[in-house]
């Protein structure tokens, strides 16, 4: 369901509009025209395909039963006897 605000109801109530991008996308209109489009963080993802990175699974349930083995970096260390 999409539903459509004016410029001017969006600023005097942007809970109520905020609350609107619950049952779908909400249209803000400038002088009668779309000009901007509300809509949940997770339908923005979900419209834009955006995958989940590391940082989104850290915090995923189950995420300690999920094998991780990441590359061995060399190249931001130095032996000691380099630095001296």
């Amino acid at each position: 369901m999409i539903t459509t605000f004016s410029s001017r109801e969006f600023n005097q109530d942007t809970g109520r509009v905020k609350k609107a991008t619950e049952a779908g996308p909400v249209f803000i209109t400038d002088r009668g025209r779309p000009a901007h489009v509300l809509m949940t963080f997770a339908e923005y993802q979900r419209v834009t395909g955006k995958k989940k990175n590391i940082l989104d699974l850290v915090g995923m349930k189950g995420a300690g039963e999920i094998d991780f083995e990441p590359a061995k970096m060399s190249s931001l260390t130095k032996p000691i006897s380099d630095l001296l």
